[in-house]
């Protein structure tokens, strides 16, 4: 198991770093619906959709949605003036409402959960609130400044990754080692408390980095900590969300396409809920 994570590791790492920073702004856009696809049918099977036909025609609706949305919204028009396009920004604040009903969930899981887990649609509706954003995040963040400068959208992603890593870095062995308190044990008996704060804690090295990289104003510093600390604290609510749909499904990993890691929303759950969130704050707060 460990030589193939090395192996899968080592391939898509290389590959997602050329996109990145290398792919132009349309191909990136198809490369990320791609992976969007790919969730998508993975979701399809957390809804209680088996068939793989009807899993399939999930994978390309969200790849389609995607696409179109890249067309409503030409890629010289994502930004104008500073501004995130109006249709992003909705799109975005919409994620950002999402995850606290999400939150809502989780803390009352399992109450109330018959009202959505015995409808396979308001799972697949869930899925279009996790995934269709993450699309309009990722984009919305390679494209900042992009005119000005055509890196600085890459350094965005690579910053919300970068916070979000470290923090499940600092939370699995903060929890292995401090572990008391369960965080949700009705949804992931091994997330705990103690991690959540030491994965909060191992990322403000990397958010203080990033306040000296980008030049962040001395007055708006603590908005920055603070929304470096939002965005890696919701990261563990897409962890927990899928683990409790996951739950509800009886099934133990999300997919089988990455070898050795499992699906793909297994690698990419944190991030389904950081970068919107992120985004949203960043194009409301910071831009």
């Amino acid at each position: 198991m460990l030589k193939q994570r090395i192996i899968t590791a080592l391939i898509l790492a290389p590959l997602a770093l050329y996109a990145i920073v290398y792919l132009p702004i349309w191909g990136f856009q198809i490369a990320i619906a791609a992976v969007i696809g790919l969730g998508a049918y993975e979701w399809a099977a957390m809804s209680g959709i088996n068939p793989r036909p009807k899993k399939v025609a999930l994978m390309i609706s969200a790849f389609i949605v995607c696409m179109l949305l890249s067309l409503i919204v030409d890629e010289q028009e994502i930004w104008y003036q500073g501004q995130l396009h109006g249709v992003y920004h909705v799109i975005l604040g919409i994620a950002a409402v999402w995850w606290i009903i999400s939150l809502v969930m989780i803390i009352a899981y399992p109450k109330y959960s018959s009202v959505w887990r015995n409808s396979r649609g308001i799972r697949v509706m869930f899925g279009a609130l996790t995934l269709i954003p993450t699309w309009v995040a990722v984009v919305s963040l390679r494209t900042s400044l992009h005119d000005v400068d055509e890196f600085y959208g890459s350094s965005l992603i690579f910053y919300v990754l970068g916070i979000v890593w470290a923090a499940d870095i600092g939370a699995f062995f903060v929890g292995v080692k401090f572990g008391r308190h369960k965080l949700r044990p009705n949804v992931s008996p091994g997330k705990t408390l103690e991690g959540l704060l030491g994965g909060v804690t191992a990322s403000l090295a990397i958010i203080a980095f990033a306040a000296l990289h980008y030049q962040v104003e001395p007055s708006r510093i603590w908005l920055h900590v603070l929304i470096g600390c939002i965005t890696v604290s919701v990261s563990a609510l897409g962890d927990l969300n899928e683990s409790m749909l996951k739950r509800c499904a009886g099934i133990k990993d999300s997919g089988k396409l990455l070898p050795g890691h499992g699906g793909v929303l297994d690698r990419i759950d944190s991030l389904t809920a950081a970068f919107p969130v992120f985004a949203f704050c960043y194009v409301t707060w910071m831009a």
